[in-house]
């Protein structure tokens, strides 16, 4: 009789999770999966932040202040930090398939909803509304740790945030591109701005049926099918919560994202306007700039998420851990030097090297965030992705939004923010693994299982 793992295009462990990656491969369901869940992802990304490329043209329309456009860009993140959190529980409970999806489809209506906004209040609300679909990072995450085994993990978390995030670039470069093709037909600019985002509502829509009818939660199956066949008893909602949120471990990397990722949409939020006001650049050519932050994590995540798995390989959890601390302090620097530079071409330089570090610790997080806990590894992902969000909105707040220090010297204290967020990585430890400084306290007897089982 054909064994179970030979059904499989790739070579899968015990969980029957592959051990492999093939970024270009469409092997069901491993890498089908993968594709839908960076796909879904980088629309929702593309979705959230077509606003900030065309704030020019929409703050002369709406008549915004920076008072104004501050608080949309808290807005923006506010509403993906709870969101963040329940979409670990949702996928837990129901699987990432229906949660992404279902998500996805919930706030098409309020992209296409941009349409119609006429005041600075509804501006707001639109941004707040449309943040929550930043949710589907966590589906995607935690897809991505149900369908690849450790030694691949940290590579294929890493690729399929990191191509999914390259949406947030995109959409400095496209929807300014968009905004001109339907100016070109003679479209006054305050209607086209808004027709422009048709766009990426329809290209939300479309992802999200593609993974609802394309999609599965697990290598052998979905959620429902696998929940009739188990014989083990199903935990409650709130016994997964609360294993999940009672683990320091998810909390410290949560602070850790919080100024990794955190960062990152802090800048896709401000970078563009922040080229077209200090250096009197077009929209197009702002935009073009701002684009390169974002497209650089088509390979700077996944380098991180490569790095975490050579890293793990070679010294366990400790390299995992040594090297997110590394590369988080190193973006940190870059960042306080960028607000420093006082050139276009140097800003251009930094802004490049800083995007390479940052998106890597953020592909290095969550290498290490699917080893913390099995039984709640939906909660964990979402506490993890839910700092990305809380930082992001900590950090507008306090330096981007009316704040008395100028934009560049706001980009130097968001670099040590960052450095400072990075050091409680050191307080991580693994009694069955070890630290950074420390070995495991647990003999080789303990089964690795049986404690992520418990945890």
């Amino acid at each position: 009789m054909e064994s179970k793992e030979s059904q499989f295009a790739l070579p899968v462990d015990s969980e029957h999770k592959a051990t492999v990656f093939h970024p270009f491969s469409l092997a069901a369901p491993h890498m089908r999966a993968f594709h839908l869940a960076w796909l879904s992802l980088f629309a929702t990304f593309f979705s959230t932040f077509a606003i900030p490329p065309l704030l020019p043209i929409i703050r002369e329309d709406l008549k915004l202040t920076d008072t104004d456009i501050g608080n949309a860009g808290i807005a923006s993140f506010m509403g993906s930090i709870f969101s963040r959190l329940a979409m670990g529980t949702a996928c837990d409970v129901f699987g990432p398939r229906i949660a992404c999806a279902t998500l996805s489809l919930l706030t098409v209506p309020i992209v296409f909803s941009a349409c119609f906004i006429s005041t600075p209040q509804s501006f707001i609300v639109l941004r707040f509304l449309i943040g929550f679909s930043l949710a589907n990072f966590i589906s995607n995450q935690f897809w991505m740790s149900s369908m690849f085994s450790g030694c691949v993990v940290g590579l294929a978390n890493g690729v399929a945030a990191g191509w999914a995030n390259v949406g947030a670039g995109a959409t400095q470069l496209i929807m300014p591109l968009i905004f001109a093709f339907i100016t070109s037909f003679n479209v006054p600019a305050f209607t086209a701005w808004r027709i422009a985002f048709v766009v990426p509502a329809l290209f939300q829509a479309v992802t999200a049926l593609m993974v609802l009818f394309y999609g599965q939660d697990l290598p052998d199956g979905n959620y429902k099918r696998r929940q009739r066949s188990s014989t083990k008893p199903r935990e409650s909602v709130f016994k997964v919560l609360l294993h999940g949120l009672s683990n320091y471990r998810g909390w410290v990397l949560g602070l850790t994202y919080g100024y990794c990722f955190g960062v990152e949409l802090t800048v896709d939020n401000i970078i563009a306007q922040y080229f077209y006001d200090r250096f009197n650049l077009n929209i197009e050519t702002a935009g073009a700039i701002a684009a390169s932050f974002g497209v650089v994590n088509f390979f700077s995540r996944p380098a991180g998420g490569v790095i975490s798995d050579e890293m793990g390989r070679r010294f366990g959890i400790r390299g995992r851990l040594w090297s997110l601390w590394i590369v988080q302090t190193v973006a940190g620097l870059l960042c306080i030097l960028l607000g420093r530079v006082n050139t276009l071409g140097a800003s251009i330089l930094v802004i490049c090297a800083f995007s390479v570090f940052v998106q890597a610790a953020s592909g290095l997080t969550f290498g290490v965030v699917p080893f913390v806990s099995k039984r709640s590894l939906g909660v964990i992902s979402g506490m993890t992705g839910s700092g990305g969000t809380v930082g992001a909105v900590v950090t507008q707040l306090l330096l981007f939004s009316g704040s008395k220090y100028s934009k560049e010297t706001s980009i130097s204290l968001m670099g040590v923010m960052m450095i400072v967020c990075s050091i409680p990585v050191t307080f991580i430890y693994f009694p069955q693994w070890g630290g950074m400084f420390c070995g495991p306290s647990y003999d080789s007897d303990w089964v690795d299982e049986e404690y992520r089982l418990i945890e």
